[in-house]
């Protein structure tokens, strides 16, 4: 199956110019994308509520949207209120359904300077052909690594007791005249999971090594309950990256943009490029083909 992160920048191109389509036309034709800095109602994007035009963009999907934060963008007519809400977040969209989902705000720390804005990651159950994953759409902190290690702490801790805490629901119903689960069996809360956005740190890094680990013996190592960096299984091109900026006067080549994959995924990435060059956001887009197709995967470490 084929893979998509992209940081969107809410539809602003690298050449100044405000286009969704073109984005849109990006990502079409993938698996699962996952995308980042999706926004409704502010000024800068005429208003726009992006997920619902590039819901109508690319039409042959199912989807998902979750605020990192959400304000008042309401206004009165003739007398009377339009309730809007002025949002930023992330975007998950699917050919296969999206049995359920849910958003983890990050933790945030305020600053006096720069600009600082809340995180989050949407996180996607998908059932696909080899069996239940946890597919998120996650966008870190910009400012400080102090800041990033926080919310990879955060969102490691929820990834391991992801199957002890369950889905949406668990257990059988006791009132089944309220039909709570709808006729529908326990959803899975599987190990098995897919982190993908734009993480604003390098490979290396200290936000780097607390998600993969540093195993400079055993290169290959892969923990039932870690990650494995999917660049560091595949056959990564040369000059590899995901974004280019003007940094103390020279061009800096960074690959801030990630997939990470569950240890009891690594062997089955194929292969991970970068749509270089790109100018529909100051990001590139990921491409991540995996093998999702071959049954096997255990929805739990007992293999349930």
């Amino acid at each position: 199956m084929k893979l998509i992160s992209y940081n969107i920048q809410y539809g602003f191109g690298s050449d100044g110019r405000y286009d969704l389509a073109r984005a849109a036309r990006l990502v079409d034709g993938a698996d699962i994308i996952a995308l980042q800095e999706v926004e409704r109602h502010w000024q800068r994007s005429n208003g726009d509520d992006q997920p619902e035009i590039l819901s109508r963009l690319l039409p042959d999907y199912y989807w998902v949207y979750g605020p990192a934060f959400d304000t008042d963008a309401s206004e009165k007519r003739d007398g009377r209120i339009v309730n809007r809400r002025r949002q930023f977040g992330t975007m998950v969209l699917s050919k296969l359904p999206i049995d359920w989902s849910r958003l983890h705000t990050l933790p945030l720390r305020r600053t006096l300077r720069p600009l600082n804005t809340r995180n989050a990651a949407l996180e996607c159950m998908i059932r696909t052909p080899a069996g239940p994953v946890r597919v998120f759409s996650l966008h870190l902190a910009h400012i400080a690594a102090e800041e990033r290690l926080e919310q990879i702490d955060y969102l490691l801790a929820e990834h391991r007791r992801a199957p002890s805490d369950g889905g949406p629901w668990s257990g059988a119903d006791d009132e089944p005249q309220r039909n709570w689960s709808n006729g529908e069996p326990e959803p899975e809360n599987p190990l098995a999971a897919i982190w993908l956005g734009d993480f604003n740190m390098e490979p290396g890094s200290a936000e780097y090594r607390r998600i993969v680990g540093s195993t400079p013996y055993h290169r290959g190592a892969a923990y039932i309950d870690g990650f494995v960096d999917a660049a560091a299984v595949a056959d990564e091109p040369g000059d590899f990256h995901t974004h280019e900026k003007i940094i103390d006067g020279r061009l800096a080549k960074r690959r801030l943009d990630h997939c990470f994959v569950s240890g009891m995924l690594a062997g089955r990435v194929r292969s991970i490029t970068a749509d270089i060059g790109e100018v529909a956001s100051d990001h590139f887009p990921l491409r991540v083909d995996i093998d999702l197709e071959t049954p096997g995967i255990a929805p739990c470490p007992t293999g349930r």
